[in-house]
């Protein structure tokens, strides 16, 4: 016996939820190309969910299905090359086995790969919320290469097979090397596939009331690898509040989500904000979206807060998002202090040679002092002197006075930045560019004024820190940061402070570790440094 079921609206605070009236501001419809995506007509939703063996409907965004086979075959033939190379290497690699060659090739070229494949797969290595973006997709390739030595070392315990010690780890170890590069370069592909032609992305649609749902689109939008394209706005407060306003996308109101998701080819509905809350309106547009291959997120009005310091505790059925306080000390912390100055004693000893040469030619380039020094605030608005090359000419704090009354300050924050700055001389212009008129900070950073990675040391004779930027001071200035390696002084004074805010709210080793690697390659490109 069938019961009736009354109709799932999903139109979330929508006055006329069947309304054929569409009203657009902003530059119109997203032109991305549809040819990534498949729309399927939904099944008669009753809030049942179905079987995971007996559906039979597909994802709308198909980009995953072929970038995670691709990942399956770079992750088998990543495993078969660390097999080849243990092999090349190590000559007793198949004593193991003794003279049954045929076995040992089958289990070092098949077997073992793809034991691999399937323990990456059980790890949650090709799920497509961790692929493109972040760092869990290597994190869990990392626990699923502790798993394979287990196994391994397991097996060959329970068979009594003497393998070697030295073999198992090489080749463990090899084979996440290659699969973790392999990984790397297959995102890099991807992202860039994303920003130059829209493939392997999620086109939304946001829900909620206007300037919830702009400033989502703000923030999705920020990095263009992250694939989500938002290609229109459902407002939920009326068309009056659109009233007037520019939009980057098209703007709706009183439609059926649903329809206006085929409409515009969407796979993804975003309820941004006080949209989510409306009792028993998200439950049921998540009813009406099963079967529909069309995924549905939610974007609490909570930025800037990292996934590990965000945890779900449920209480009764209501999901609670308890945020966790920054983790501005202990061991980590600590860890942290103990690498700066290990690392800074190690560079300028290594650097030592380098750094004699640019003393040596700035002194040839212009008659003055080598170092720039200049008190900046630091850790608790402690005041330091900062360690730098010169590369202007001596008089260019006098040249800075008449500069600012021509108004040439092409920065909208507290430090003076200009691309073409008349007080740089010619060898200091080829220091700023490669960023190595900032090793001596080394000296800062052993003497705990600075760390390694960190926010940006401002000028202590700009006034006091005020409201959200005095907050970046609850770490100490770091010689690099994630406003470098985000564009450097190509950003604006806003966008520099909130990359800073972030840093604090977020650290962690890895994080640091993170900002460091994407440094060397920043300094390479030479972005933003002037």
């Amino acid at each position: 016996m069938r019961e009736d079921v009354g109709e799932v609206t999903t139109s979330l605070h929508s006055a006329a939820p069947h309304s054929q009236n569409v009203r657009a501001t902003g530059n119109g419809r997203s032109s991305m190309p549809y040819d990534s995506f498949e729309w399927q007509e939904p099944p008669p939703s009753n809030g049942v969910p179905r079987s995971a063996w007996t559906r039979s409907h597909r994802r709308v965004s198909r980009w995953h299905r072929p970038y995670t086979a691709i990942l399956i075959v770079l992750d088998f033939v990543s495993a078969v090359l660390a097999s080849w190379f243990a092999v090349s290497l190590l000559e007793q690699a198949n004593s193991g086995f003794g003279d049954r060659l045929e076995i040992f090739r089958a289990t070092a070229y098949f077997g073992l790969p793809l034991a691999w494949v399937i323990i990456l797969w059980g790890n949650g290595s090709y799920d497509r919320r961790y692929l493109g973006l972040g760092s869990e997709e290597f994190k869990r390739v990392v626990r699923a290469s502790v798993v394979v030595v287990a196994g391994v070392s397991l097996l060959a315990f329970a068979t009594k097979t003497p393998l070697s010690r030295g073999t198992v780890a090489l080749v463990s170890v090899s084979a996440l090397i290659f699969i973790l590069l392999c990984r790397y370069f297959a995102r890099q592909v991807l992202h860039l596939a994303r920003r130059r032609t829209g493939h392997g992305a999620h086109r939304m649609v946001l829900v909620g009331t206007l300037p919830e749902a702009l400033e989502v689109y703000t923030a999705v939008t920020r990095s263009p690898a992250a694939g989500l394209i938002p290609v229109a706005i459902h407002i939920t407060d009326g068309y009056a509040a659109a009233r007037g306003i520019e939009t980057p996308v098209p703007v709706y109101a009183g439609r059926d989500v649903m329809s206006l998701v085929r409409e515009v080819g969407a796979d993804t509905i975003a309820v941004c904000g006080s949209a989510s809350a409306e009792p028993g309106e998200l439950r049921r547009l998540a009813w009406q979206l099963e079967g529909t291959g069309v995924d549905l997120v939610v974007a609490p009005q909570l930025t800037d807060i990292a996934g590990p310091r965000v945890h779900i505790r449920p209480i009764e059925g209501l999901p609670l998002l308890h945020v966790e306080e920054p983790t501005l000390s202990g061991p980590s912390w600590l860890v942290k202090n103990l690498l700066d100055r290990v690392a800074a004693f190690g560079g300028l000893l290594l650097l030592s040679p380098l750094l004699l040469m640019i003393a040596l030619s700035i002194r040839l380039s212009d008659p003055g002092p080598v170092f720039f020094r200049q008190p900046r605030v630091g850790h608790e608005g402690r005041t330091f002197r900062v360690w730098k090359f010169r590369t202007m000419y001596v008089d260019a704090e006098e040249r800075k006075a008449s500069l600012k009354e021509l108004e040439l300050n092409e920065s909208d924050g507290m430090l003076f930045k200009m691309k073409e700055d008349p007080r740089i001389f010619p060898f200091g212009r080829r220091l700023r560019a490669s960023s190595l008129d900032e090793l001596p900070q080394l000296i800062n950073v052993l003497k705990g004024e600075m760390s390694l990675v960190g926010p940006r040391p401002l000028p202590a004779d700009d006034g006091d820190y005020l409201g959200d930027v005095r907050r970046r001071l609850l770490v100490r200035p770091g010689i690099t940061g994630l406003w470098q390696v985000s564009g450097r002084s190509d950003l604006s004074w806003d966008e520099a402070v909130r990359l800073d805010l972030y840093y604090v709210d977020n650290w962690s080793l890895t994080y640091d570790l993170g900002i460091l690697w994407r440094t060397i390659w920043v300094v390479l490109k030479r972005k933003g440094a002037y």
